[in-house]
């Protein structure tokens, strides 16, 4: 993948989807979360008419606040994503697997951002520029603590979109753990940012 990539969610649609650009404009993936599912379930594509699915992430259990979410390509598991649970309510922290072993960390790294970005949203008319002021950054490091990405949330009026930059060198699998896993938290956390 060639960094920065540009995650940008899609306005004005009754299922959340998003685009993964790579820096030369070139799609990387689009997204389609699917509507009224008990178990989330997830479409990554490969083009943006939604007909080459690549890749799939699908929800270990029914609505659960700390459930896991499975990576599969073409069936088969490649990693999966896991929030912290309770401790997620001030700070987001999610953990990347590898099989059952923790590889990666997300983590949110300034939680006062969303308490500030929650109480200016509700100020009439001046909270539409939260996206201007309020901006989270989540780092994902390894287990040790050294970051390896960072995605940033870029200034923008009623629209999301996102940047991921690559700190440290990574294998191909372990960068398509480490985006699929920001995709799915974006999807968790969107109401907040």
């Amino acid at each position: 993948m060639k960094y920065p990539l540009e995650l940008t969610f899609k306005l004005w649609t009754l299922a959340p989807q998003m685009t993964v650009k790579d820096s030369s404009g070139q799609l990387v993936f689009c997204i389609r979360q699917k509507l009224f599912k008990l178990r989330e379930a997830i479409g990554v594509f490969g083009d943006l008419q939604r007909a080459q699915l690549r890749y799939e992430i699908k929800a270990d259990r029914i609505i659960d606040f700390s459930a896991r979410y499975n990576f599969l390509d073409n069936g088969r598991a490649f990693g999966a994503v896991k929030r912290h649970g309770m401790k997620s309510l001030w700070k987001a922290r999610y953990d990347i697997y590898d099989g059952d072993r923790v590889v990666f960390n997300i983590s949110e790294e300034n939680p006062w951002v969303k308490i500030f970005d929650s109480l200016f949203a509700e100020i009439p008319i001046v909270g539409l520029l939260t996206g201007y002021v309020f901006n989270p950054v989540y780092l994902v490091t390894h287990p040790d603590g050294n970051i390896v990405m960072r995605l940033e949330k870029i200034p923008a009026f009623l629209s999301r979109i996102f940047t991921i930059k690559q700190v440290d060198q990574l294998t191909e699998t372990e960068e398509t753990q480490i985006v699929l896993s920001l995709v799915m938290m974006l999807l968790l956390e969107r109401n907040r940012g």
